[in-house]
């Protein structure tokens, strides 16, 4: 709430020091356009952004740099003997910030006072009982060494949120006064707040490459903490996924791997020979009429939730597949026992990205230059010929981008996959066999009650981090093929 009010000051601040920069302009050029430098506009923007960035950017770095100081401060307070074994300082300095949260939310929950929450207590269990009374996620019994750490915690970030208020304001104020001060009719305001906007645009473009940095970073330090409490070898090399809140889990992500490449292929050749097969119906033979009523259709598979398909997947499909591949079924095979199968979450899954291809495929098909099919039909080309050999080849790189798209959406899906694959992790070429893949083994490791210090939890992070390196991976390949093709046209 603080931090919300403070960005609205931060805001009026600006707003009231654009309307000074266009009167300060104003006055000094006796009210006369011809004598600005720049529109009285640019004067006021140039006073409002002087303002309103430094003020925005110490708050940020503000943001970013209180956490780690306020928990080094916090951590020096755990003595050794506090950390359990085979955990370390990282993991409980976690459980110390969800106490001092948790503290946080049960003093405004009613469930304690602040006096309460900042005093020594003898009885801890009282401490615990009262937080998760509020709501609290606390994963272990709080201890001396963690309440006393959170209490410390918590003072410092009050402290802390305080000093950052009254230095954001004092910034802000600083900068509209520097920039109302330099505004006169010679000040080249134009030219400042271009370059202020250029800084911006640039910051902006950078937030994609920041905000997957963020990521990668966050899953790399708990993937670390991971290794240190489980053998990497057996995580990597090992053949068995079988994990134990109780200890001697066997933690290896190829059964997992193994799963989520089996179903998303099922999936792919299901989706790219139908998407792209409609997609060349639709550009290039499809009237205007068809195409207006086709496209759209197509189109709605895209905002189906996935939880539907699961539904779709669980109650319709798997039976169907079972009334015909199972024992007793059309075929009399009995390859199938149950509906929770891969070739079942395939199909489905491969439903649901056939847009992902057609949309993108149709979108790239038109873009081919009508030049190129003229020419080809001139030289005595049919239609058929000239799809095959001039269009679908100027836009491969395309098609290419568009397969990559739905691989990397087949990948990562998880409901899907929950309700209809099952949830065995095992090797097996079967596809009427149950299966499970990578996101569904993250939302089991972290779904329920769970203690962030063991391996089993921290698992989750190694699982993720190993989906990002594959996807990546995707996308190298793929930039490689549409440069390979992109050679040959240019």
């Amino acid at each position: 709430m603080a931090l919300t009010w403070l960005l609205l000051i931060l805001l009026a601040i600006a707003v009231l020091g654009y309307f000074a920069g266009r009167y300060r302009a104003m006055a000094s050029a006796d009210g006369n356009l011809r004598n600005l430098h720049s529109l009285p506009s640019y004067y006021g923007y140039n006073v409002a952004l002087t303002a309103l960035i430094p003020g925005f950017v110490l708050l940020v770095i503000w943001l970013l740099a209180q956490p780690l100081i306020v928990s080094n401060s916090a951590s020096g307070l755990l003595p050794d003997s506090a950390i359990p074994e085979g955990s370390t300082r990282g993991l409980l300095m976690s459980e110390v910030r969800r106490v001092a949260n948790g503290l946080d939310g049960a003093v405004a929950a009613g469930t304690m006072t602040e006096d309460f929450a900042r005093s020594a207590h003898e009885d801890f269990a009282d401490v615990t009982a009262r937080l998760k009374e509020a709501g609290q996620i606390i994963t272990q019994e709080v201890t001396a060494p963690i309440l006393l750490a959170a209490q410390k915690y918590r003072s410092m970030s009050a402290s802390g949120n305080i000093a950052m208020q009254i230095a954001v304001l004092v910034v802000t104020l600083i900068g509209a006064s520097f920039a109302y001060i330099r505004t006169h009719k010679e000040f080249r305001a134009r030219n400042v707040v271009e370059q202020g906007i250029l800084a911006l645009l640039l910051l902006a473009a950078s937030i994609a490459v920041l905000t997957t940095v963020g990521i990668v970073l966050s899953m790399f330090f708990e993937t670390m903490n991971f290794f240190e409490l489980h053998s990497w070898k057996d995580f990597f090399f090992g053949s068995t996924w079988a994990p134990n809140f109780r200890g001697g889990s066997e933690l290896s992500i190829l059964p997992l791997l193994w799963g989520t490449l089996y179903i998303s292929l099922i999936a792919l050749l299901v989706a790219v020979p139908i998407g792209l097969y409609a997609a060349i119906y639709l550009s290039e033979y499809a009237s205007s009429v068809a195409r207006s009523v086709a496209k759209p259709l197509l189109e709605i598979l895209a905002g189906i939730p996935t939880i539907v398909y699961g539904l779709f997947a669980l109650l319709t499909v798997g039976p169907a597949l079972v009334s015909v591949f199972g024992q007793g079924g059309a075929l009399g095979v009995g390859w199938m026992a149950s509906s929770n199968a891969v070739l079942t979450a395939g199909l489905v899954m491969g439903i649901m990205l056939i847009p992902f291809v057609s949309s993108l495929s149709d979108d790239i098909i038109n873009a081919v230059p009508q030049s190129m099919r003229d020419g080809s039909l001139g030289l005595g080309a049919t239609h058929s010929e000239t799809v095959r050999q001039v269009v679908l080849p100027a836009a491969l790189p395309g098609i290419v981008g568009a397969i990559l798209l739905a691989a990397s959406r087949a990948i990562g899906e998880t409901m899907i996959v929950v309700m209809a694959a099952g949830a065995i992790a095992k090797f097996s070429g079967n596809p009427f066999e149950a299966m499970t893949t990578i996101t569904t083994r993250i939302v089991s490791q972290l779904t329920g009650d769970t203690d962030f210090a063991s391996p089993e939890t921290l698992v989750a992070f190694a699982l993720g981090l190993t989906l990002f390196i594959i996807t990546l991976g995707l996308n190298i390949f793929a930039l490689y093929i549409v440069r390979k093709y992109r050679e040959q046209y240019e």
